[in-house]
């Protein structure tokens, strides 16, 4: 039976393949949910674009602080040695080169890695890219959160993006509900695949060209969750 992850699990794989000791500014939407699924002993420092870098997990019902809040402006923890500093100096960090991963939502991903974020170019819509474009093209790495089709069942996966650009060629793995995605210089890799999806099955709801890893393994959510 094919199955899909849920939010909380894409959050929770991504978590586990953060390298030990990295920088890693949480995007608004499913990154935020990163900060839930740390592993137990892993030493992270999360960014949020606001002035706060080491953030926690969301804090347990009733000792919610709302002076305390991720970029989708909802509470979280700070852990010790964290900072607050102002928005500036937060932009100062991702302008500056020192955030090694930008996880990020998208409306679209295009085949070489171009990203949209910021809007669906709807009538009667108030668009604004926000610090998108910042992290985009500051961070070291990009990685894309987001469901693998629209609501509608569309590719959000294309050869070319229909939305307007957030920054060209910028996306390095895309994590979604169906499979982890690198993108290379040639071609978009699958590196793992949600459990009884078949390439073909990939294939039929992604609007660009995908091969499989020769190590390609079963996606699913890590056995320890480290919450």
């Amino acid at each position: 039976m094919s199955a899909k992850l849920s939010r909380q699990d894409i959050a929770r794989v991504a978590a586990h393949d953060i390298p030990d000791g990295a920088c890693v500014n949480l995007g608004i939407g499913l990154p935020t949910l990163i900060a839930d699924y740390v592993p137990a002993g892993r030493e992270l420092m999360l960014h949020s674009e606001q002035g706060l870098l080491g953030l926690g997990p969301a804090p347990a019902p009733g000792e919610e602080d709302y002076d305390v809040i991720n970029a989708g402006k909802f509470p979280v923890t700070l852990l010790p040695g964290a900072s607050v500093f102002s928005h500036s100096e937060s932009f100062l960090m991702i302008r500056g080169g020192h955030i090694q991963i930008a996880c990020l939502g998208a409306f679209q991903v295009a085949a070489n890695g171009d990203l949209a974020n910021w809007t669906v170019d709807a009538p009667n819509q108030i668009p604004g890219v926000g610090g998108a474009m910042d992290l985009a093209a500051g961070a070291e790495k990009v990685w894309v959160l987001m469901e693998h089709c629209t609501k509608e069942g569309q590719p959000r996966i294309l050869e070319q993006c229909t939305y307007p650009l957030t920054a060209p060629g910028c996306v390095d793995r895309i994590y979604t509900d169906l499979a982890v995605i690198d993108v290379t210089e040639t071609v978009l890799v699958v590196r793992r695949l949600a459990e009884g999806w078949t390439l073909q099955a990939l294939q039929a709801v992604t609007g660009a060209p995908l091969t499989l890893a020769a190590d390609c393994s079963v996606y699913r959510q890590p056995a320890t969750q480290g919450e």
